[in-house]
């Protein structure tokens, strides 16, 4: 049932409901120089939305909270990096710069060579995932701005509501301003792993060995199944793309829900070119370096997962916009990045990415290394408050480990003040440990010595140790238990 209660807005928020700010002021010039928060870029879904009216928005109602204080403070650290920057650039030689561009002239030769443009990949990407199940479980909410979620933080939106600005990671407050009719939906977990289970049984089909990112989105290297089953099409790339098709029919048979997808010679083109033709569309980047150039190089940085907002704006007040650009300045960005980025950097320049699947975890060695359980919240202070919530998280965090018959020795909490201060702190105990009550016992401990405090973020994470063999599709984050993902595609033949 969606939420269709009239929020309280912030104090300090705007007073009118239409969306607009609710007074002209200095304020204007300064939220059209802030850089913007997570939740100001655009998703699928918002190409014709107003920016400039989002990111307003979004001042007028965050710009007395902590969380706006804690961004500023972040922004500052941020500039002054870039002005660092900026000055260690004005003093580099020509000589020195062009001795870098050498130097990565040769890395960008031998990657170019290196480059494996035989294999067929395709990133799955599931549509609205959340708000889509939501649709599917109450079709009345169809074509109405909806979002899961609810005042305090959006999960994901549907594109009707994605038209007004509203977002994932979006408070719920201010997606509601932006869009007086939104309704929220409580999110169901339970609902969205069946769901990601019957998709993922359609995924197997074409590739058993396929990589889930998320609930909502998988890796699978198609070339095999091309391969064995003569696809036919228009050539290799044709066949990827029939194959795409026929993937994306079949998710919406099983599941009644649309995917989206990109086909590539790798999992990074795959999973940019995804996002290219969304909701229920797909694009292909043929495996051939001048149709990788021509599909990179337009591309605006901030499209490439591992630059996020941070590193835009570092390299953007460097000079580089787009993809091309990584290569144009390659010897300046290797003078002033360490070898690291700087390789990186030149790895997205020439499209760059990853062609084999992750390799599995072999008998005795360790896999996954830890698991996590987190929970915001409304500010709590009182000890029986903090102790409640970290019995809560105590006893979830058991529930997942031993549900995939693990266990650990090192327990970390982290928590995060009203003014977003976070501290981590951890011990390390003489025997593993899977049960609620052992984990909290050492949780309290943690946190008790950390009294008084008020906070709104916390969390309980288990280091493991003994880990059992599990290949990928096993250890999908959220899923009930592996016992229960065996049942539920038990005739995927890995």
């Amino acid at each position: 049932m969606a939420d269709t209660v009239n929020p309280q807005v912030p104090k300090g928020g705007p007073s009118s409901s239409t969306g607009e700010p609710a007074q002209k002021s200095e304020d204007t010039a300064n939220w059209q120089q802030w850089s913007g928060a997570v939740f100001t870029n655009a998703k699928a879904g918002m190409a014709g939305v107003d920016k400039d009216k989002v990111k307003a928005v979004v001042y007028e109602m965050s710009k007395d909270s902590a969380h706006f204080k804690n961004e500023e403070r972040k922004q500052a650290q941020t500039q002054e990096r870039i002005r660092k920057m900026q000055e260690r650039a004005k003093i580099l030689s020509a000589s020195k710069i062009a001795g870098h561009t050498k130097a990565m002239d040769a890395k960008l030769a031998n990657l170019k060579a290196e480059m494996d443009l035989t294999r067929t990949w395709v990133h799955v990407d599931m549509d609205a995932f959340f708000a889509s199940v939501e649709e599917l479980d109450d079709p009345s909410l169809k074509g109405k701005p909806m979002a899961v979620g609810g005042i305090g933080m959006i999960c994901t939106a549907n594109y009707a509501a994605r038209k007004f600005g509203v977002r994932s990671a979006m408070p719920g407050f201010i997606g509601r301003r932006l869009c007086p009719e939104l309704l929220f939906v409580k999110p169901n977990f339970q609902k969205y792993t069946k769901a990601a289970a019957a998709s993922r049984a359609v995924f197997c089909l074409f590739d058993p060995d396929f990589e889930a990112g998320s609930l909502d989105e998988a890796y699978l290297d198609i070339t095999d199944y091309c391969r064995a089953h003569e696809t036919t099409g228009n050539g290799k790339h044709g066949a990827g793309e029939a194959v795409a098709e026929e993937i994306r029919r079949r998710v919406r048979e099983e599941t009644l829900l649309t995917c989206s997808c990109g086909i590539g010679p790798n999992r990074l083109l795959a999973k940019v070119a995804s996002d290219m033709r969304k909701p229920d569309g797909q694009y292909a980047i043929p495996g051939e370096h001048s149709a990788i150039s021509r599909f990179v190089d337009p591309l605006p940085i901030r499209k490439v997962p591992g630059i996020g907002k941070v590193s835009e704006q570092v390299l953007k007040a460097l000079g580089v916009e787009v993809c091309a650009d990584l290569l144009a300045k390659r010897g300046l960005l290797a003078a002033l990045f360490s070898p690291i980025s700087a390789d990186f950097f030149m790895e997205v320049g020439l499209g760059v990415g990853r062609t084999q699947h992750s390799a599995p975890v072999e008998d005795g060695a360790v896999g996954r290394k830890g698991i996590s359980v987190e929970r915001t919240f409304a500010a709590l202070s009182t000890p029986a408050d903090l102790e409640a919530k970290c019995a809560e998280l105590a006893e979830k965090l058991a529930e997942d480990v031993t549900g995939e018959g693990l266990k650990g020795r090192t327990i970390t909490l982290k928590l995060k003040t009203t003014n977003f201060e976070v501290r981590t702190r951890a011990a390390t105990l003489s025997r593993h440990i899977s049960a609620s009550e052992d984990i909290l016992r050492e949780a309290l401990r943690l946190l008790r010595a950390e009294l008084p405090i008020t906070i709104r973020l916390m969390v309980s994470h288990l280091l493991l140790v003994i880990v059992v063999v599990m290949q990928n599709w096993a250890i999908w984050p959220l899923l009930p238990s592996l016992h229960n993902i065996c049942m539920q595609i038990a005739h995927c033949s890995r």
